[in-house]
């Protein structure tokens, strides 16, 4: 640009440095996505395992563009077009169109799906202001390698995902002392949820007599109904405070050949001869939870399907009827995933309510613009110059958006912790800059560009004492300072490659 003071002609560019911050701050801007905020529909949240929606395809993370024809733009349009369908006893059709393509439905009950409005960024928020529950586990009696944990977090992230939990994130972390753990946070969960699914080693194993027959998971188990009539809860037409489930599984040839085997050694039973006189034993976690009689004329039959059948309890049809359906969906799971290979100990869990963190984030809000306003006073005060002190104020929150970016560039969650590491960052660049400010107007025995090159020295310095500070928290307390460590890394690293220099750059122009 150019100025023009009392005739003359001053030209001022902007320096390398001054450039170099306006195009991060675009690259932030753009990994923040802010594009998002244009996108219509709504994303799928979950999809019950066991539904005809998830049965036909829908998956967590697809955007639902509109239903039976009908635009989705928002949760309102969601809500609206599914309150005009009559859904009854019969089940009627409803197609679901996303991004990744159309599904149809049929069903007696709206899509047994969890929605939300998308998100209008790409900024991901911990469990600390979302809510939901987290658990830090570890095998039982046993150290685990780091492959193993890795073994493990599959065979869990299978198992929640079958089960219907989709939004779930299960990561490995370690302790100073070289303890490795897994962390599973769940949105939305209850601390009862999640101590439930994680607290039973889902053993499954299925006997007659002595001799196992099959176990659970892909090695026996072929497939497993989950829905229609292959996969069912009835209630009797008279209460009697009971329901039942009843579903069919696909056996391996070989489990198929070791039912054969075994039974073709049985006799029929004497009291009932249309059974054979043992039953099929169902152990869950070596406790006996069923028995099924044997038809005789399965006896040393190859055959591949098995119908499994159970109770559910309650003081009401509709309290035994669920009871029914999550114990179905429990077994279900275990004979598609099979048990996991540790028994596992809980070693810390925590729950978050979703109002707690809406007023976490208001808080914080509130706390940053205060600090904001105490910052700008105090600057104003020591230098009694309105540039120097926007220049500082503007610097700083360069730094703290350039961090968040990268944050979501890495898809790093922002929880309290790494907020934490951010107003850190923040802190340690306004520190910075005093003593840029310091050096460049008090220091006049050098000339300005030493004085700032000395400035820059010393806060090269700072750098590597806080880096090598965060590194062990990277690991301290099974990683639940890690978003600290690593946010306040990202800020100062960012602060002295970028914004530092800048703001350098900045002063020395206003000096001139």
């Amino acid at each position: 640009m150019v100025l023009h003071e009392e005739g003359n002609s001053i030209k001022m560019k902007l320096g390398l440095r001054i450039w170099i911050l306006i195009i991060v701050l675009l690259l932030s801007l753009l990994s923040i996505s802010p594009w998002k905020a244009f996108e219509k529909g709504v994303l799928i949240k979950s999809v019950e395992a066991n539904s005809s929606a998830f049965d036909q395809g829908l998956r967590s993370g697809q955007i639902i563009t509109s239903i039976d024809g009908t635009t989705v733009n928002n949760l309102q349009d969601f809500s609206d077009v599914l309150s005009e369908k009559n859904y009854s006893k019969d089940s009627i059709k409803t197609v679901v169109s996303t991004k990744q393509g159309e599904f149809i439905l049929f069903s007696n009950k709206s899509p047994e799906i969890t929605v939300s409005a998308i998100p209008k960024s790409n900024i991901k928020t911990g469990l600390d202001l979302s809510g939901g529950s987290r658990a830090l586990v570890k095998a039982k009696d046993k150290e685990l390698s780091s492959s193993e944990v890795s073994n493990l977090i599959d065979i869990v992230s299978n198992r929640l995902n079958v089960y219907g939990i989709l939004d779930v994130q299960i990561s490995p972390v370690s302790d100073l002392s070289g303890n490795n753990f897994m962390m599973v946070e769940i949105a939305g969960a209850t601390t009862t949820d999640l101590k439930g699914l994680l607290s039973s080693q889902g053993k499954f194993e299925a006997k007659i007599g002595n001799e196992t027959v099959f176990i659970g998971g892909e090695k026996d188990i072929a497939d497993v109904a989950r829905g229609g009539q292959d996969a069912f809860v009835e209630c009797p037409s008279t209460f009697n405070g009971f329901c039942n489930f009843r579903f069919t599984i696909f056996l391996s040839p070989e489990a198929a050949q070791r039912h054969a085997d075994i039974t073709k050694n049985l006799t029929v039973d004497t009291t009932d001869p249309q059974y054979l006189s043992k039953k099929l034993d169902l152990y869950l976690d070596d406790n006996l939870v069923d028995s099924l009689f044997i038809g005789k004329d399965l006896q040393g039959r190859v055959t591949t399907q098995v119908s499994i059948s159970g109770p559910g309890s309650g003081s009401t049809q509709d309290e035994a009827y669920k009871d029914a359906q999550n114990s179905m969906k429990k077994l279900q799971t275990i004979l598609i995933t099979g048990s996991l290979p540790y028994q596992l100990e809980i070693v810390k869990l925590d729950t978050i309510s979703p109002s707690l963190g809406e007023s976490f984030t208001k808080n914080i809000i509130l706390l940053g613009l205060i600090v904001f306003l105490i910052i700008s006073v105090i600057l104003f005060i020591k230098y009694r110059k309105i540039k120097i002190t926007l220049s500082v104020i503007l610097t700083m929150f360069s730094e703290a958006f350039i961090t968040v970016g990268i944050a979501a560039f890495i898809s790093q969650n922002l929880d309290a912790p790494a907020i934490a590491g951010i107003i850190a960052g923040m802190g340690t660049g306004v520190n910075d800059q005093i003593v840029i400010l310091d050096e460049s107007i008090f220091n006049k025995q050098i000339s300005l560009k030493e004085r700032i090159k000395k400035a820059l020295f010393i806060i090269l310095g700072a750098f590597f004492t806080i880096v090598v500070a965060m590194l062990p928290l990277l690991w301290a307390g099974a990683g639940m300072l890690k978003g600290f460590a690593l946010t306040t890394i990202i800020s100062v690293t960012a602060g002295i490659l970028i914004t530092r220099p800048a703001f350098a750059e900045i002063i020395r122009r206003i000096g001139e």
